[in-house]
């Protein structure tokens, strides 16, 4: 199983095994991490899922694609940067073993 870290805006890292096929918004709800809001649930229309991804991880998740429903949200999301991504939206492989997503100060 997959090992995603997320890191709190204080910087408390929480590494979790994720399986694989789950987002890393379920997996961050599934152990209790903290400022992972996620109140859509993960159908990518509250942007309460938002993470930074580390810079190293970027080319392996990827962006999200110009003009989809999570660029829109994430237009709305707070404190959003060009390494956002809604954690809805990156499906855990075993090719992300070892990512590393920092989350913002809050999510609204």
């Amino acid at each position: 199983m997959p090992t995603i870290t997320y890191i709190e805006h204080n910087g408390t890292a929480h590494p979790v095994s994720v399986a694989v096929g789950k987002t890393v918004m379920q997996g961050a709800v599934e152990h209790n991490v903290p400022g992972i809001d996620a109140d859509c649930g993960g159908e990518c229309a509250c942007a309460t899922c938002q993470v930074y991804v580390d810079a190293a991880w970027l080319p392996k998740v990827g962006q999200p694609g110009a003009g989809s429903q999570e660029a829109s949200m994430l237009g709305f999301a707070a404190a959003a940067q060009p390494d956002s991504r809604l954690a809805c939206q990156i499906t855990v492989t075993l090719a992300l073993n070892g990512l590393i997503v920092r989350i913002p100060e809050e999510q609204h």
